[in-house]
């Protein structure tokens, strides 16, 4: 057997050749959806990653006869494992060659690292924090995929498989729910009910008010509310709720942002975005330049593409058995047809989330893709 070695990342330049593996792994690859190489530079940078207040993190490369085979990032997420009572290393950004020897010296050097620190689990794919990619796809392969989502050859879980210690975690389901013709008489009948039995309505926000007069932020601290009690869950700081003010709420259709309101209080939310995977996959290698800014502008500007993605969506618990959902999905469904949408692709869903899964019911959806966290204690 051929040796792996394996090098830490040192500097700028190194990173960027750990970045660079994903794409010339995937390269030719018909679903994968490259990410934005800036982004994924800016997210593994100490010094542009305001996550680095909460977590540690170093990051791997596996070569062998003096060629990249794989990479990992190790993450200790300290606000989350104080959360969660533990003392867990994440493992993320984890592509590799269909070599099981790569695959197992890139999790040994995350788990040698966690164990220097003091850490007693491996658990992973992670981010730093809930916002990041999560997961391993484990179904799903020819589907196309999104930028805010994992994907991987199917080699990878059977990789984890062959590696016995290794054991499922949590499992994360995402739908397609195909875009109806007219809104369904259940969401009618429960919106127009909502609204006269608890006095909730709909708020469409102005930028001045997502971006100066703080509604923004607040949609951010109702995410720390709605999903505190999600698997791996940290609390977001105000940098990184600035931080994702600025990279998705400047630049966001306002018209896909639903906000709902209990007279002038928020209490819950749904933030869309016209899909960007096939203007993604005309970019060069998740660069802008030459000519994918152009692909990304008619995306952004005139909602190029017949899908729209579901990127986060939240309700007070409190508000929740009261309807509040149907006025989120009531009128982000009428936006979907005027810029005629026909599929609508959710976010990773955890399996025994029943609440949230059975909100599908009323709408033609099918599972697309499955995602599984791994964890292996030491």
């Amino acid at each position: 057997m051929r040796t792996i070695e394996i090098r830490q990342v040192t500097n700028r330049k190194e990173l960027k050749q750990f970045v660079q593996f994903y794409y010339d792994l995937y390269r030719g690859n018909d679903y994968v959806v490259p990410y934005l190489f800036s982004e994924e530079m800016n997210t593994l940078r100490s010094d542009k990653n305001p996550s680095f207040e909460c977590c540690e993190a170093k990051y791997f490369m596996a070569f062998r006869d003096g060629k990249m085979v794989g990479r990992v990032a190790a993450i200790i997420n300290r606000r989350a494992n104080e959360r969660w009572n533990c003392h867990q290393v994440r493992f993320g950004w984890f592509d590799f060659i269909d070599d099981i020897s790569v695959s197992t010296a890139l999790l040994q050097a995350v788990e040698d690292w966690g164990r220097s620190k003091g850490m007693t689990e491996i658990a992973g794919p992670l981010g730093f924090i809930d916002t990041d990619r999560e997961g391993m796809l484990v179904e799903g392969f020819d589907q196309l995929s999104t930028m805010y989502i994992n994907y991987n050859y199917a080699y990878y879980p059977q990789h984890m498989e062959q590696m016995q210690c290794f054991k499922k975690d949590n499992d994360y389901v995402e739908m397609k729910v195909k875009v109806p013709e007219t809104v369904p008489e259940k969401f009618s009948k429960i919106t127009e009910m909502v609204r006269k039995r608890y006095g909730l309505r709909v708020h469409k926000f102005t930028r001045k008010e997502l971006i100066d007069q703080g509604y923004g932020r607040q949609l951010f601290n109702l995410l720390n509310t709605t999903y505190k009690d999600l698997y791996g869950f940290s609390q977001l700081s105000d940098r990184q709720i600035n931080k994702l003010v600025n990279d998705y709420i400047k630049i966001a259709d306002l018209n896909l942002i639903t906000g709902i309101m209990d007279g002038e209080k928020l209490i819950g939310f749904g933030i869309t975005f016209p899909s960007f995977s096939q203007a993604m996959q005309k970019t060069n290698d998740g660069r802008f330049l030459p000519f994918g800014w152009w692909h990304m502008l008619k995306v952004l500007k005139w909602h190029r593409t017949p899908l729209v993605d579901l990127l986060l969506i939240g309700v007070l618990p409190e508000y929740r058995a009261k309807g509040a959902n149907a006025l989120i999905f009531d009128d982000l469904i009428r936006w979907f047809q005027r810029y005629h949408f026909e599929w609508a692709i959710t976010g990773p869903q955890m399996e025994s989330n029943e609440g949230v899964l059975s909100q599908w019911q009323y709408l033609e959806a099918i599972p697309c893709r499955r995602h599984r966290c791994y964890r292996k204690k030491f």
